[in-house]
């Protein structure tokens, strides 16, 4: 009688979060990508705020979005340009509106408490695809002097440069946000 043995049984392990220091050995590398990190998540943040409080910069105060203002319509039906104008300005909405403005909260508080960031960058770099192409660079009279890379791809960039780097450890709380048990058994919140 042939007997089989029975299959090994696979033992889940996690690949361990490489931390910041590991990955940039730099002191001063590390604090330029925390300079960045604060400098992209203020993008962010800023945003949210000027919408909501019409802080007079983008948006005016009767504008904001207390006041009963719309944080995307104005934009979405008319500041796009091109051949997906109509598809952006049929977006233009109250759900739209909460949408973007949770992702501006949240992907810049993330990004500036260095937790979460490599959500933020994926959630971060998809809301700037969507503002590039609703900006349709590639035409003559764009807003952009650069039909390919625009201010866009490199707030996007950076997201992404953040986040491989693991650039929340310093002068952010990544190292603590990492430790957390549902980070641990959740890496994509990491």
């Amino acid at each position: 009688m042939t007997t089989t043995a029975a299959p090994a049984q696979r033992v889940a392990t996690a690949t361990p979060v490489v931390a910041e220091a590991t990955l940039v050995t730099s002191v001063a590398g590390r604090r330029m990508l925390a300079v960045l990190r604060y400098a992209v998540g203020f993008i962010f943040l800023w945003a949210f705020f000027d919408k909501t409080f019409g802080l007079g910069f983008s948006t005016l105060s009767k504008g904001a979005w207390i006041h009963g203002g719309s944080p995307s319509s104005g934009f979405l039906k008319f500041g796009t340009v091109g051949p997906l104008k109509g598809f952006f300005a049929s977006l233009a909405s109250v759900p739209v509106d909460i949408l973007f403005m949770l992702g501006m909260l949240g992907v810049g508080a993330a990004v500036m408490l260095g937790i979460g960031v490599r959500v933020s960058a994926v959630i971060g770099s998809f809301i700037l695809l969507l503002m590039y192409l609703a900006e349709w660079p590639f035409g003559a009279n764009a807003a952009s002097t650069n039909p390919i890379v625009d201010y866009h791809i490199i707030f996007a960039l950076s997201l992404i440069v953040i986040a491989i780097l693991s650039a929340g450890d310093t002068w952010g709380f990544g190292k603590t946000w990492k430790s957390l048990p549902i980070v641990k058994n959740n890496r994509w919140l990491i």
